[in-house]
């Protein structure tokens, strides 16, 4: 080969993480460097190029380059998207404004919402309809939608959205519009319903749709400093990008559908745990991943996530179901459960301890970082805690500060508390382990799941720290904790197939639903998607498609995700799909009901190439000296002498017993008193709580 590398690259609101695989030996390579928010791309670069200069190897030997980013996210938060313009149908225009109407606090006489990413002079109307089978009733308004467009570009508008009443039945109407356009004013980036969500909801789908609009250029300008930043360095390569759903797509396609990158980052941590539980034998697995900013869980099932096409982003409540703009993209489900190593804390009214949702970040970051920051963080808990080496964070490239973590305990926590900075530190470690989960036992209930069932497998840097505490409040026995857990988005994005989701929006009884067009519509998303994977280099005897069906039962306002089989679409077998859509419900309600009448919603089909062949176990690194260091484990009486063990020293079979702090670079396994851990031969410690 002569390319014979890959490097995954994600970018965290605290750390930017590299993972280098070198397929001729297996080994794995692993980089570290703090995030850069005023030019992600330059921590990109320079990660990279540290790489392959420490690590001998050639720009030309790298084959391509896999990319997660939080850049779509961020830009949604913090409103530094382009302004966006909405054309919409007569009378329509305040859609994104009204919503659904739902409260997220019903009790709540202040209650916030998010404000339209589009203000309301900029939304605009223009006279057409469809009606909800495609039909015309009224066609579109060429002057009215002429005039439109020039009013949004004398406005100074970049970007515009264009969502009429059921254009996911029919797109016509949308697509003269984007034609007008086009010829009224040909520098706006314009972006169409029925193009991104071919879907029933006019809400979700307007939102969606000028989500993707508000960040689309912001975007472009930043994959286009990365591309050129990327060529700089010589690598000549393609570069893909990771997707919320778990699939990875080529440049082209991601510039065009910013939007279903919102969630990327953490999709690629959820494929890496799927793989390092079926590696330990554990196909049930709650996943979580506690990075410098936040941390998230998600319930993966026989090796698979749990999805949904629902999503909401910049949320008012930051846990709050609702409080957010509604989306309407494939995604991995995972929830935010609390804070990240970055999160910082402070004595609230009553006198508690309350961490985020404010972060440090990078800039200035925790207190002990020597960074400017001054205010108490998790990070700097656990360093006072002993649970950190102050000489060994990320093996010693990033020194910390124990004294600049102790006073910014004691000036904001332990004085107002009349507590000692220990005790202080303690309650914030506390604090966090309690408050997630919760958050994740309330997730599982939600899923109608048992948690206790569940092997947990942290990833991020600061998950291993926390997770046996964690485990032990949620009544989970056994903890999985993988090698190179800091990285583990970036090495998920090594192990994702080139894949993309399409949906059609189609309700109809199922009893008389057009099999001939259901066919059809199936054929045509696949061929899609087929042609996109080409444009990756994937072969079509390579790819494998999976259908899916939105289906619920007459009358009911909410669907449920089933897979149908392809044989029972080729032969038009109504009751295999009712079946199978009985089946899942049942699994999730726990009844089904056979008297009443099915229909459809939408249709899915995901069309992917081969999964990436990774070895798990080939992390390479050189062991250090055990050595010891004092970690508070109250249950010991405070303060213990505590080995602390370079992961990577330990080999296949070899155990240890509780209290220990088991290092490498990128993240610290705390093994509390009581506990057990032991390494398998994928190089996974299997720890017993």
């Amino acid at each position: 080969m002569t390319a014979p590398c890959r490097i995954g690259v994600d970018i965290g609101g605290t750390f930017t993480d590299f993972v280098l695989a070198d397929d001729r030996d297996g080994s794995l390579r692993n980089e570290k460097l703090l995030t850069t928010p005023h030019a992600p791309e330059e921590a990109v670069l320079e990660g990279i190029r540290r790489l392959l200069t420490r690590h001998g190897i050639a720009p030309g030997q790298v084959a391509h380059v896999i990319h997660g980013t939080t850049l779509v996210a961020n830009a949604l938060i913090e409103r530094r998207g382009v302004p966006t313009g909405l054309v919409t149908t007569q009378g329509f225009r305040d859609l994104v404004e009204i919503g659904s109407e739902l409260r997220h606090d019903t009790y709540d006489l202040f209650m916030q919402v998010p404000q339209p990413l589009v203000p309301r002079r900029h939304r605009l109307g223009v006279p057409e309809r469809m009606l909800p089978d495609g039909a015309v009733r009224a066609p579109l308004d060429e002057d009215a939608a002429r005039e439109a467009a020039r009013t949004l570009a004398a406005a100074g508008v970049r970007a515009v959205a264009v969502c009429f009443l059921h254009a996911f039945r029919n797109p016509a109407h949308e697509r003269r519009m984007a034609e007008i356009l086009a010829e009224e004013a040909p520098g706006l980036t314009v972006c169409l319903s029925s193009d991104l969500v071919p879907e029933i909801g006019e809400v979700e789908r307007a939102s969606t749709t000028i989500c993707n609009a508000y960040v689309l250029p912001v975007f472009e300008t930043y994959v286009t400093c990365l591309a050129d930043g990327l060529r700089g360095l010589g690598l000549s390569g393609p570069l893909y990008l990771m997707l919320s759903d778990g699939g990875t797509v080529g440049e082209a396609t991601a510039r065009r559908h910013p939007i279903r990158l919102v969630q990327s980052g953490p999709a690629g941590g959820v494929r890496a745990t799927a793989l390092y539980g079926q590696a330990a034998g554990a196909p049930d697995i709650l996943c979580f991943d506690m990075g410098g900013t936040t941390a998230k869980a998600c319930l993966i099932e026989g090796g698979e996530p749990l999805r949904s096409l629902d999503f909401e982003v910049a949320r008012v409540d930051r846990f709050r179901k609702g409080s957010g703009l509604p989306l309407k993209v494939p995604v991995i489900e995972m929830i935010e459960i609390g804070a990240g190593g970055g999160s910082i804390a402070q004595v609230d009214r009553l006198g508690l301890i309350r961490v985020g949702p404010e972060s440090a970040s990078s800039d200035p970051g925790p207190a002990c970082y020597g960074l400017g920051g001054t205010r108490p963080t998790v990070t700097d808990a656990d360093l006072v805690l002993g649970y950190l080496g102050a000489g060994s964070f990320l093996g010693g490239d990033m020194r910390l500060d124990v004294a600049a973590a102790e006073r910014a305990i004691e000036d904001h926590l332990a004085k107002p508390l009349g507590l000692s900075v220990v005790e202080a530190a303690w309650a914030l470690h506390e604090t966090v382990n309690g408050n997630m989960a919760q958050a994740a036992a309330i997730h599982a209930l939600e899923k109608a799941r048992r948690i206790e069932g569940y092997a947990m497998v942290p990833i991020g840097g600061a998950g291993p720290v926390h997770a046996a505490q964690v485990c032990r409040k949620l009544g989970i026995a056994t903890l999985v904790a993988p090698a190179g857990a800091g990285v583990a988005s970036a090495f998920g994005f090594l192990a994702s197939p080139v894949s993309f989701a399409f949906v059609r929006g189609w309700v109809a009884p199922l009893a008389t639903l057009d099999m001939a067009a259901l066919r059809a519509t199936i054929a045509g998303m696949e061929a899609e998607g087929l042609a996109m994977l080409a444009e990756a280099g994937v072969a079509a005897s390579d790819a494998t498609r999976r259908v899916t069906g939105a289906l619920r039962y007459v009358g009911q306002g909410f669907q449920v995700e089933a897979a149908i089989d392809a044989a029972a679409i080729e032969a038009g077998d109504r009751d295999a799909m009712r079946a199978a859509f009985e089946a899942e419900y049942k699994r999730q309600y726990g009844r089904t009901e056979p008297a009443l009448p099915v229909e459809c919603v939408s249709w899915q089909v995901v069309v992917s190439g081969p999964v990436p062949a990774l070895r798990l176990d080939a992390a390479a690194a050189t062991p250090t000296a055990s050595r010891s260091r004092p970690a508070w484990f109250p249950e010991a009486g405070g303060f213990v002498d505590t080995p602390v063990i370079d992961r990577a020293g330990l080999r296949p079979g070899e155990e240890v017993a509780g209290p220990a702090l088991i290092e490498e670079r990128e993240s610290t396994l705390v093994l509390p008193p009581g506990t057990r851990a032991r390494r398998d031969a994928a190089g996974n410690l299997i720890v017993s709580l």
